[in-house]
């Protein structure tokens, strides 16, 4: 559970330094082809993209929040495999998750109200 947390910090950190990229492209400076991709042409469909990135965050978060859901029943079931500790744990691992994810779509909502008002 924990690498599905780290997992998903280091998705929202990527993005962010490619926000930062963004004033560069937005200045008019950085703008160049990128490795994969042909002068003019599109993304391969090996290449993944912003889309499934989202995809496999989004699954990961559910995952997460799946599997603690899982182990606090079994707690209160009375399982000696599901210790308090254990329950507590990944029930604050669920909910930085989510956490993160909300903070993602925020930042995205906020980017695309941005894009929207800009000025054609």
């Amino acid at each position: 559970m924990t690498d599905a947390i780290s997992s998903i910090l280091s998705q929202i950190r990527a993005h962010e330094t490619r926000m930062r990229g963004m004033s560069d492209v937005a200045s008019g400076n950085g703008i160049a082809p990128t490795a994969g991709t042909a002068a003019g042409g599109v993304e391969g469909a090996s290449g993944g993209g912003f889309k499934s990135a989202m995809s496999n965050a989004i699954d990961n978060v559910s995952k997460v929040q799946n599997d603690a859901s899982q182990l606090q029943q079994a707690f209160e079931m009375g399982d000696p495999k599901a210790d308090l500790a254990r329950v507590m744990v990944a029930m604050q691992q669920s909910q930085v998750a989510f956490r993160a994810t909300v903070e993602v779509r925020n930042r995205l909502v906020q980017a695309y109200q941005d894009v929207m008002n800009m000025p054609i």
